[in-house]
């Protein structure tokens, strides 16, 4: 019910040509109007806090949807903020930082902010601790990736807060397992549009869907899109506030792997026109190259994987994926 009603304003507002405008620095007011006075911002919030209270698997199809719109916004980032620091979280976006560096002299510096240069606060984990920054008290750069948002972020000491707990990691879980749903999002949509193509265009009196190589490399594709929204959903498949380190883990690793070949798959199959910045198909790919670096690209999360399997005694590999994504492993 939800995310149904998220994406009928996201079908209004979150137009291609919408996220155009805001790329090249238009107001991203309206869209973000209709989403936080629709009250969405409050999905993960506790009833005790004035929010719905619901549950991570139930509000996992709603980060899969913003990935699927490309939403410019940190509307998802701004739900995990309430859903960990409840009434505290003033108004305006609120993005997430995984990690922060600390310098001798007490200033903070967070790289690569998802919408680091749009967002009015940053909710950072800061050695293990959990900070809530001002962001128009930061000095930002631009990342200087086409169209992102993304900046790197630094206070001066005077300008960084006393931490609200210890329960920082819990920022960059949320944060990977929401790109990861971002990841699976935007591959259905890559995915859906690249079909769509090939059964349409034609070559030497056919559709181009029907040629053989062209139906392999599809069904090549659709099992990664496949995975990775698997992967994604099992991410807040947890009964806890925060998602689950491991299979946080997971998800973000698989989904982080299959965007090169499901990105580049997408390109090939749609030839000339899906390198043109007037295609859609960009405004997707794009974003997933982006969020597969986010929070540590598959490389990082897999190492963390291997560890787990590592330090715990299982009789087979069968075994340690069966049982220990869901909270059974260190």
């Amino acid at each position: 019910m939800f995310t149904e009603a998220i994406e009928a304003i996201l079908r209004d507002y979150a137009t291609p040509e919408a996220i155009r405008a805001i790329e090249k620095g238009g107001a991203a007011s309206p869209l973000w109007n209709a989403l936080e006075e629709a009250g969405f911002l409050a999905l993960l919030t506790p009833e005790s806090a004035g929010g719905a209270g619901l549950s991570l698997p139930v509000v996992a199809p709603v980060f899969t949807a913003l990935g699927r719109y490309a939403l410019p916004l940190p509307f998802a980032q701004s739900i995990a903020a309430r859903a960990l620091l409840h009434d505290a979280v003033p108004g305006g976006m609120t993005t997430l930082a995984g990690a922060c560096r600390r310098r001798a002299d007490g200033a903070l510096e967070a790289s690569h902010v998802p919408f680091g240069m749009l967002c009015d606060h940053v909710l950072a984990n800061v050695d293990g601790e959990l900070v809530l920054l001002d962001a128009t008290r930061a000095e930002r750069k631009p990342c200087g990736v086409h169209g992102s948002a993304a900046g790197t972020l630094s206070w001066r000491a005077a300008a960084v807060p006393g931490a609200f707990s210890s329960a920082g990691e819990a920022v960059l879980l949320f944060s990977a397992a929401i790109h990861a749903a971002a990841i699976a999002g935007a591959m259905d949509r890559v995915f859906g549009m690249t079909l769509q193509y090939c059964n349409d265009r034609s070559q030497f009196g056919k559709s181009i869907g029907k040629f053989q190589a062209v139906q392999h490399q599809l069904s090549v594709m659709a099992q990664h899109v496949a995975s990775a929204a698997m992967a994604a959903e099992l991410a807040f498949s947890g009964e806890g506030v925060v998602p689950e380190r491991l299979a946080t883990a997971i998800a973000k690793a698989r989904t982080s792997m299959a965007v090169p070949l499901v990105a580049s798959t997408a390109h090939a199959l749609h030839g000339a026109i899906g390198v043109t910045a007037e295609y859609d198909l960009q405004l997707f790919t794009r974003r997933m190259h982006e969020w597969r670096m986010a929070d540590g690209s598959e490389a990082f999360w897999n190492r963390m994987v291997g560890n787990a399997l590592l330090t715990q005694e299982y009789a087979t590999i069968a075994d340690f994926a069966r049982t220990a994504p869901y909270g059974n492993a260190a």
